[in-house]
């Protein structure tokens, strides 16, 4: 009987860590969260402003940029059990999904294309990487997939701001 309790505590410890252990998801959204706030840089050599927002209790995370041209795209990252999820909206008309994974040095989350919903007849986003340089210095590169197959894209370089970006606006 005394075995049998002592498996029972060595079983029910050892889940009780499975439950409390962080999945690399988890950890890289976390990682994700702490950009939060504003900031700017370039794009190509126009300035651009890059707003991201913790929201819907911590669950979610928003990122909006913003530059004097017309598109406003929106990304989302979510964690979905296991998987890091980035889902982004633009002027293409649809919504790509990717799948995040870390960098065993922890500095770089890279999104792979997972499927997209929506038309590709303009092409869609297909490949993100967010570089982690200090807390208030990353770069995130971006690549879109042509309808006929060829890619292109950029490199934004951006610098944490004071200045706070909402709707669009800087104040």
């Amino acid at each position: 009987m005394k075995s049998l309790r002592f498996m029972l505590s060595v079983v029910l410890m050892s889940l009780s860590t499975v439950a409390f252990a962080r999945s690399d998801a988890q950890e890289s959204f976390d990682k994700l969260k702490t950009l939060a706030g504003t900031w700017e840089g370039t794009f190509e050599g126009k300035p651009l402003q890059v707003s991201l927002r913790v929201t819907s209790m911590g669950n979610a995370l928003m990122h909006e940029m913003k530059d004097d041209g017309p598109e406003d795209p929106i990304t989302m990252f979510n964690v979905d059990g296991d998987p890091l999820l980035l889902t982004h909206y633009r002027d293409a008309g649809n919504r790509p999904r990717m799948v995040g994974k870390v960098s065993p040095d922890g500095k770089t989350i890279e999104f792979d294309f997972l499927d997209v919903s929506g038309s590709t007849q303009y092409g869609h986003m297909q490949h993100v990487v967010f570089n982690f340089i200090d807390s208030d210095h990353h770069t995130e590169k971006w690549e879109f997939a042509m309808a006929d197959g060829k890619t292109e894209g950029g490199l934004l370089d951006l610098r944490r701001s004071k200045v706070a970006l909402c709707r669009g606006h800087v104040e």
